[in-house]
């Protein structure tokens, strides 16, 4: 079984059910619905992910000495598969997030990065038989991204020196916080030579190249160059998602997948790829938040377990459409979505509706 690592952004995530038409109102009371308490960031939503997929994780983050933390560490240690590996920090606030989805409308975080400005990298420790370590949400991991990312670099660069793949995730940058006036374009440009698989979404890397995205809103056309342009600075594989529009995966040439780590058993097979793999539709929508973690996970079981790209970014489509259906991507629940996931095809989308806008 592959060992697997996930790094960086972990906070808890606190979500009031809203009924619809909520606004922030001086001095008046609104009512509002349950509040869902659950783990939250890349560390927690792509490893359990991942989990739920079979493949098991090592946690590695930082939280707090408050309450939160305590919380944090006690979630962590009961969610089957993952196996926590925290360090605490003594009089620092953990992180959470304050999470707003009323019906009808795209989600809206408050989040409060906490203990996660301390997280340097220096937290991973490798064990000699890991295969793969993931990087969550570095643009809101403050304490990487001193001196031109120079500490997200080291750590990338020391992972891949021992054979081990290294895959990164980012988050929308926020240009009213300390890193969003970073220059994001210099940043990737150092660091994603580093990095063998990369997995934005289309919003993170407008908010983070805007130059080169441009004003308009992102088309296709736009999908495909922000990807391409990871390629030439040096990644390995790129897949970036776009919502409704699915995901456009695309990958390096021979020279460099042979040395993207031992999370590609075939890396043959992933060269030179540039394809749009669509989203499974979804009779219920619940949520949006973890989807675009899910998918990523859904990719790295793939790339772990020797699937096609294709079936890979499937499989990614699938866990996502699980999460946004209000289910954990298990065997189970992909089964329910496309039966052929299971049973392992290659051409298991051939016949497959896209969901709708």
């Amino acid at each position: 079984m592959a060992r697997v690592a996930v790094a960086g952004h972990l906070c808890l995530d606190l979500t009031p059910e809203l009924l619809g038409g909520e606004v922030i109102d001086p001095g008046h009371l609104l009512e509002v619905g349950a509040l869902s308490v659950r783990l939250g960031g890349s560390v927690a939503n792509t490893g359990g992910d991942l989990a739920d997929l079979g493949t098991p994780v090592d946690v590695f983050a930082t939280v707090g000495d408050d309450d939160l933390g305590v919380l944090l560490r006690r979630m962590v240690a009961e969610r089957p598969g993952m196996t926590p590996r925290l360090r605490q920090v003594d009089g620092a606030a953990s992180s959470y997030s304050l999470v707003f989805e009323s019906p009808g409308t795209d989600r809206t975080f408050w989040h409060h990065v906490g203990t996660n400005a301390h997280f340097d990298g220096s937290e991973v420790t490798l064990d000699d038989d890991l295969d793969l370590l993931h990087l969550g949400y570095p643009n809101l991991l403050p304490a990487l991204l001193t001196d031109g990312a120079t500490p997200m670099r080291e750590l990338l660069a020391r992972v891949r020196r021992t054979g081990v793949t290294t895959s990164v995730d980012l988050a929308v940058i926020d240009p009213r916080s300390p890193t969003g006036a970073l220059d994001w374009e210099e940043i990737l440009r150092r660091t994603v030579g580093e990095v063998d698989v990369i997995t934005p979404s289309i919003d993170d890397l407008t908010s983070a190249l805007p130059g080169l995205a441009g004003s308009a809103a992102p088309d296709d056309a736009c999908v495909e160059r922000l990807a391409l342009t990871l390629l030439d600075w040096g990644a390995a594989v790129v897949a970036v998602s776009a919502g409704a529009r699915g995901v456009f995966l695309c990958t390096g040439d021979t020279a460099r997948l042979h040395a993207a780590g031992r999370a590609l058993p075939d890396p043959d097979r992933w060269v030179g790829v540039r394809e749009w793999v669509a989203p499974y539709a979804v009779t219920r929508l619940a949520t949006t938040t973890g989807a675009g973690d899910a998918a990523t996970a859904g990719l790295l079981h793939g790339l772990l377990t020797g699937l096609a790209p294709r079936q890979a970014g499937g499989l990614a489509m699938a866990c996502a459409a699980a999460v946004v259906s209000g289910r954990r991507p298990t065997p189970e629940a992909l089964a329910d979505i496309d039966p052929a996931l299971v049973g392992g095809t290659d051409d298991f989308r051939a016949e497959r509706r896209s969901a709708p806008a």
